[in-house]
């Protein structure tokens, strides 16, 4: 071993929250955490990227009471190591992420919040989020608004955003450890509405860095979703 290799910088240790505690309103009854898309459960392949991730070093599920036993199932079944508890979700999204948080290791560094219905994203966005995180404390994936975009009240539109300044934002978002519980908890306390985790951060007036998106990291929310998903995995079994 060279005298410089003796002191190389530890990696911080990144722990991801996976949050599938939602119910299927937009899904006609069907559990999306357990949709199959090419004969597994839609978490499934949601885990498999996080598992195959080096950056990180243990996995969280957040889920409902109902499906914690589907759900550690099909963890069982795909060997996946990293994943260390099933959690139950609290009463809404900041709840369940909440409950994910107290279960993360004492050793964690960083977290990466994770949408269960996010199967697709990809290890070049996973390692450019985590690795700017660990510079600059918060970073998300976007991708740039191609759409024109309206703000309207009672249908009728009342201004057009500068769509250079808008951006889809999507999960992982990963945070510093003690940056993300104490942001999430004082939005919580507040009864502060929260649309993603990035907003508890901003609420306490810090910076979030916006790092390179996938237009393959959908979210799975409608039953439309779900073909757009078999079509992304037959065309990455294609490549």
């Amino acid at each position: 071993m060279s005298l410089f290799s003796r002191f190389k910088p530890k990696r911080p240790f990144c722990a991801a929250v996976v949050v599938a505690a939602g119910n299927a309103t937009r899904m006609q009854g069907i559990d999306k955490v357990l949709a199959e898309l090419s004969g597994r459960p839609m978490i499934a392949h949601t885990l498999d990227a996080l598992e195959a991730c080096s950056l990180i070093d243990e996995i969280i599920v957040v889920t409902r009471e109902d499906l914690i036993l589907p759900v550690g199932t099909s963890c069982r079944q795909s060997g996946f190591t990293k994943v260390k508890k099933l959690v139950i979700g609290g009463e809404d999204r900041s709840h369940s992420v909440q409950n994910g948080l107290r279960e993360v290791s004492e050793d964690a560094d960083l977290i990466a919040i994770h949408d269960g219905a996010r199967p697709f994203v990809d290890q070049a966005v996973l390692q450019e989020v985590i690795e700017t995180d660990a510079k600059t404390n918060a970073a998300a994936p976007a991708i740039p608004v191609t759409d024109t975009v309206k703000t309207a009240q009672d249908g009728i539109v009342t201004g057009t955003p500068d769509r250079s300044t808008l951006f889809a934002v999507q999960t992982p978002q990963v945070f510093d450890a003690d940056l993300i519980r104490g942001a999430l908890y004082h939005c919580i306390e507040k009864g502060l509405p929260l649309t993603d985790d990035c907003s508890a951060v901003e609420q306490l007036g810090k910076k979030v860095v916006l790092t390179q998106g996938s237009v393959e990291n959908i979210k799975i929310t409608t039953q439309f979703d779900l073909l757009m998903g078999e079509a992304i995995l037959a065309c990455r079994t294609l490549d």
